[in-house]
């Protein structure tokens, strides 16, 4: 039985969670802080240190967002 939800599956899927390094790599070389980052999407600083810790997974439409307006 197919996943009910695209980041369920294991097929690749363009809109996907980004991994911690990705997420960490992305905020510096936009020369944000982690709480700038998370003002910018507007999420919590602790939100956004457990996605760069891997304790939680960023949404991939947070994801987006955040590339949308990185600048």
């Amino acid at each position: 039985m197919p996943p009910n939800h695209p980041n369920r599956g294991r097929r690749e899927n363009p809109a996907r969670n980004p991994t911690p390094e990705e997420i960490r790599k992305v905020r510096l070389a936009a020369g944000l802080t982690q709480r700038q980052a998370a003002e910018l999407i507007h999420s919590t600083t602790s939100a956004w240190e457990s996605w760069e810790q891997g304790l939680r997974r960023m949404h991939p439409g947070l994801w987006e967002l955040f590339l949308l307006k990185r600048g």
